[in-house]
């Protein structure tokens, strides 16, 4: 091996001046939302730090550093550098990046950010991180088109880049969008330090990447919090058992994903022992919660009368029986959310909205001597719960993002842990009749930048809905799979004409947010989208026979020879009914409709009913 190169760089310094490329044969970018959360949670935290609403830009310069690790690069002879490990930060930086680019309002603050995004090199515009498939869903980013880009068909790359730049959308602290955004600006890329290690040869660069992560690189919080816990059993048999159980449960994690191991101790931690969190003001210290989410091999040893660990047996069922059992069910957890199951949907719900937080509230509330049924049942009471809170929170415009909603969800998490079954549903029961907000927020509801996200996952949750109680055997999952071959897309029900429409509104403003109702919005497989797109209603009711029963319903041949669907609108009183023309009454008719069938599946009484 050549000389190996390690310099400390700043953000700036790293992405100034110089492209970047990732091999085809490189791992995808494969950052899911939680990394994101993660990685914001963990930037802001740390500018609020040192942030002083009466201090002046310069003094951003005295602020601390914030350390991102290491990246391992190799030069080709286009002066252009290959990331061999890195290109997981570097990306979702550059994502962070194209966001506050957005938000900023000084020319020069953004030409300053344009610059670490893309620049010009021999008369070409490129961005600074080069990677063919992905320039067409950049560029979308960056001129704030995502509307004109679709990411379906595209690399996994490709995908997770929108989707996490549309979790970012949804992350980002309002807090941090008004007079502080030029500090964190100018703290993000002067102050988020890297060191990168340079090699002559791929050849080298690979050789160093693996000696980084085989064996030079500094042991993870999981293999010492695992050193700590075996070297306090005092029996041989025992350690030597705990320690084959624990590279045997570990290994089952990491088949969920690189760092699932680490995400789940995060996650039991916080769930069954954590009692405080960091406040949200200026200044305001590290507690439990967060230090688990940093060191949470340090917290275990520091906190071993909170944990129960007195004794040498104490430590050997902590591995042997808690550690083991509570990753059996956070592996559960996982596989519910990622294949729909319908005697446990809601948890599947929870992850396709993007609530992160759901393991940690589900584990909260499970006792260590709960056999299957009880933790079966009290995954279908949570994840029902977390569907109804999350639900109140969007029909009302409220943020989801995991910096807006931690402290609330860990005061939860607080309530809920180890409750009997029985005590978990009247305690949930209890907390979504005091939320503050209600599904009353539907009366105003509507397609805006920030409901976007969601509306797909609602109209698919009423569409289902309706289908299932009417006796038909659609399938949800359907309805949100982005990997098919025509996934299904918001369809507005009235044609982007406002000059069809000028009679009925004073301006065109006035009939965009109309159009963007959730009552003049349905479902549709997106060739048949793109194809009725420019339709006049009446062609478009025609259609809609064709679709989903939501979609139908519009057209009056729905209402003949469809018996359980006109028993289903009997027995629970709803008014639907068909439209020839589909007017600012229709709307509102239909409005009201969602309502009630929000009504239905969003019931809290469900909470303690768990057979419906």
């Amino acid at each position: 091996m050549k000389k190996i190169d390690g310099k400390p760089k700043s953000l700036r310094q790293l992405l100034t001046g110089v492209k970047y490329t990732v091999h085809y044969y490189q791992r995808e970018y494969m950052w899911r939302i939680k990394q994101i959360e993660e990685l914001m949670d963990d930037l802001t935290d740390e500018f609020s730090l040192f942030y002083d609403p009466n201090d002046s830009r310069k003094q951003v310069s005295n602020y601390g550093h914030y350390f991102m690790g290491s990246i391992v690069l190799t030069s080709n002879d286009n002066n252009e550098n290959a990331i061999i490990d890195g290109q997981q930060r570097l990306t979702s930086l550059t994502l962070l990046l194209i966001y506050i680019y957005h938000l900023l309002e000084d020319d020069e603050d953004k030409g300053e950010v344009q610059n670490l995004i893309y620049s010009q090199q021999f008369g070409e515009k490129s961005f600074n991180i080069n990677v063919e498939d992905r320039t067409e869903c950049l560029n979308a980013l960056f001129r704030d088109k995502l509307e004109d880009f679709k990411p379906n068909g595209e690399s996994e790359s490709v995908r997770n880049i929108y989707n996490r730049y549309l979790d970012i959308d949804e992350i980002f602290p309002d807090d941090l969008k008004g007079e502080a955004l030029p500090f964190f600006k100018d703290w993000l890329i002067d102050k988020v330090d890297f060191i990168e290690i340079t090699a002559d040869t791929e050849q080298d660069a690979h050789k160093i990447f693996v000696s980084m992560n085989d064996r030079g690189l500094s042991l993870t919080p999981t293999e010492m919090l695992k050193g700590y816990l075996l070297s306090e059993i005092s029996d041989d048999e025992q350690r030597n058992k705990a320690n084959d159980v624990w590279k045997k449960t570990i290994l089952e994690l990491k088949d969920l994903d690189k760092d699932e191991d680490s995400t789940f101790i995060k996650t039991w931690l916080r769930a069954q022992y954590a009692e405080t969190i960091r406040e949200t003001k200026r200044d305001a210290v590290n507690k439990d919660f967060d230090i688990i989410g940093t060191t949470f091999h340090k917290w275990v040893r520091e906190n071993t009368k909170t944990i129960d660990l007195n004794k040498p047996v104490d430590f050997e069922n902590f591995v042997l029986h808690n550690f083991t059992r509570y990753a059996e069910i956070y592996i559960k957890i996982w596989d519910l959310a990622t294949d729909y199951d319908p005697d446990f949907k809601h948890v599947f719900y929870n992850d396709d909205i993007g609530f992160t937080l759901q393991s940690q509230v589900i584990l909260a509330a499970i006792s260590i001597d709960d056999n299957d049924k009880v933790v079966d049942e009290k995954i279908k009471v949570v994840s029902r719960f977390l569907d109804q809170f999350a639900a109140r929170r969007v029909f009302n415009y409220k943020n989801m993002g995991y910096s807006t909603i931690k402290n609330s969800i860990f005061n939860l998490t607080k309530k809920v842990r180890n409750l009997p079954l029985d005590e978990l549903k009247k305690t949930l029961y209890d907390e979504i009749n005091t939320l503050e907000f209600t599904l009353e927020g539907i009366d105003s509801f509507g397609l805006n930048g920030y409901t976007k996200r969601f509306m797909l996952h609602l109209l698919a949750r009423l569409t289902h809905h309706v289908e299932e109680q009417s006796g038909m055997h659609t399938k949800f999952e359907d309805y949100v799979d982005r990997n098919i071959k025509h996934p299904y897309d918001i369809e507005h029900i009235w044609a982007d004409h406002f000059e069809d429409h000028k009679k009925e509104f004073k301006n065109e403003n006035e009939f965009q947010e109309w159009r963007n109702f959730f009552g003049a919005l349905l479902i549709l497989p997106r060739d048949k989208n793109r194809s009725y797109n420019d339709s006049p209603y009446t062609d478009k009711v025609k259609m809609y026979f064709s679709e989903n029963l939501l979609a139908r319903s519009l057209n009056d041949k729905c209402y003949k020879n469809n018996p359980n669907f006109l028993k289903y609108i009997r027995n629970n009183n709803l008014d639907f009914k068909p439209y020839k023309k589909f007017t600012v009454d229709s709307i509102e008719e239909r409005q009201d409709l969602y309502k009630e069938l929000a009504y239905e599946i969003w019931n809290p009484e469900l909470i303690k009913n768990l057979d419906n």
